[in-house]
């Protein structure tokens, strides 16, 4: 034999723990010579001498690359590579055959072979393929690590965009851990608490980031339409389907799917999209055959689904298939440490979409900002700190101008309380919710005359959004016209 190659370095992990190296082989001559070869190199080499043992050695040991012999007495070694293969999916195993046939060689990559050596051993060679394995082992490993950590970085992102208090630090763990798995997601937490940026942080951090993030709002669609907008249509399915469409599951393919408000789902599309889940087989309106179906589902719901369940409002079943991981979002009233964080974010914000030169809040102001109840919760912190920049004239926010913001009782007014024998407190939050809705709506049409447009633009929402806001608030454009 040739003696051994000078290059041979163990991988960088061999200065806390030696790479192991399985051989599995019944003729112990070449065993011998295989240990030989790589323990003067410091790898550990642990042996055995049929398939049966081989896998058995391959648990215990845990080893980092296998040679595996092709011809062994009982089982063949494309039968151990098979079994080594699916209890271990990543362990590289190197074949050791004496045949030249190539077809053999073929056979045992197709099978999941890393690569292969020819007996007799020779020793250069068999350590050229070895190395490369672990090498490329390695690689593998640094390449994985890397993904997680750019995962977590993402995950950690949140934190820059909803404050540095310990919820939000619990919210980024939480989606460090379930975003690499294809868990279901149900994302809860009342309106304007970030449930979409939570979902976007899990989509993002998962391997299917490199596709499409899909978002639906099941509120937002009349339910005549809305099984199209899930499911797609073929052309002519029903009258004005002049063409075939594409729902957002399909356009999701490979990626993620988020059904916003998720608890204004119809019961007739909660059966189908539980078929959905279950067989993950998309059968648009109108079409013959379902087709396979490769998305992620997150769910996103200000309702108590709960509770929505036990009123036969919401399928159990369906629910359970959604909560197979459940991330609460707590409310902004309970994290005052983002309160100041979020203001001074939205005000540098307000000031280069308003074009206003308004840096600062002052201390009396942000105190009143934190002791504020937000029950429209961030969004509702927006839109005041937007408002402030607009009527201040100064360069700083005072609680001059932060008071009568918060506080503001005209629009407030039109909303009668609920008795106190009927209150409770989601309906309270429901209720003064509403009410800082339609006083922020209103303050801005105030500004813009009525023009409903300019407004929509101010308050970073869509036409149609606003004006069905206004219809179910009582608002008139033309009452701010004058």
């Amino acid at each position: 034999m040739a003696s051994t190659p000078e290059f041979w370095r163990p991988h960088h992990g061999a200065a806390t723990r030696p790479d192991t190296l399985l051989v599995i082989d019944d003729d112990a001559i070449s065993c011998r010579l295989i240990r030989a070869i790589f323990e003067k190199e410091g790898v550990r080499v642990v042996a055995a001498g049929d398939g049966q043992a081989g896998i058995e050695r391959a648990a215990e040991e845990r080893p980092d690359v296998v040679l595996l012999d092709l011809q062994l007495p009982g089982r063949d070694g494309l039968e151990i590579l098979a079994d080594l293969k699916a209890s271990t999916p990543d362990l590289p195993v190197i074949m050791l055959t004496a045949s030249h046939d190539p077809r053999i060689v073929v056979r045992a990559m197709k099978a999941g072979a890393a690569d292969y050596a020819t007996k007799p051993v020779d020793d250069e060679e068999l350590v050229v393929v070895v190395r490369r394995t672990l090498e490329t082992r390695a690689l593998r490993k640094e390449v994985e690590q890397l993904r997680r950590h750019v995962g977590r970085d993402r995950a950690a992102g949140l934190e820059a965009r909803m404050g540095p208090s310990a919820q939000v630090a619990s919210l980024v763990q939480q989606v460090d851990t379930v975003a690499e798995s294809d868990f279901t997601v149900l994302v809860l937490g009342e309106t304007g608490t970030g449930k979409e940026l939570v979902a976007q942080a899990v989509h993002q951090a998962s391997a299917r980031r490199s596709k499409a993030l899909v978002a639906l709002d099941c509120g937002a669609i009349p339910e005549p339409l809305l099984e199209s907008e899930l499911f797609g249509h073929e052309r002519g399915a029903f009258t004005g389907a002049e063409r075939r469409k594409e729902g957002r599951l399909r356009l999701a393919e490979g990626g993620t799917c988020l059904l916003d408000e998720l608890g204004n789902l119809p019961a007739t599309l909660q059966a189908k999209l539980l078929r959905v889940l279950e067989s993950r087989q998309l059968q648009p309106v109108g079409a013959e055959h379902a087709r396979p179906m490769d998305v992620r589902f997150i769910g996103a719901t200000n309702d108590d689904l709960q509770a929505r369940v036990s009123r036969g409002m919401f399928r159990a079943d369906l629910y359970f298939r959604l909560a197979q991981y459940t991330i609460t979002l707590p409310p902004l009233r309970r994290r005052p440490d983002d309160i100041p964080f979020l203001a001074h974010r939205f005000l540098d914000e307000a000031s280069v979409e308003l074009r206003r030169p308004v840096d600062t809040i002052v201390p009396d102001a942000l105190e009143l900002l934190v002791r504020h109840p937000w029950p429209g919760n961030v969004r509702e912190l927006r839109n005041v700190i937007r408002q402030a920049v607009l009527h201040t004239t100064d360069l700083a926010i005072r609680a001059e101008v932060i008071r009568p913001v918060l506080t503001a009782s005209e629009p407030a007014a039109a909303i009668e309380p609920a008795p106190a024998s009927a209150a409770s407190l989601k309906g309270v939050a429901e209720q003064a919710a509403r009410a800082a809705e339609r006083r922020t709506i209103c303050d801005m049409l105030r500004v813009t005359k009525g023009n409903k447009s300019e407004a929509a633009r101010t308050l970073r929402t869509d036409y149609k959004t606003l004006h069905l806001k206004m219809k179910a608030l009582g608002i008139r454009a033309a009452d701010f016209t004058a």
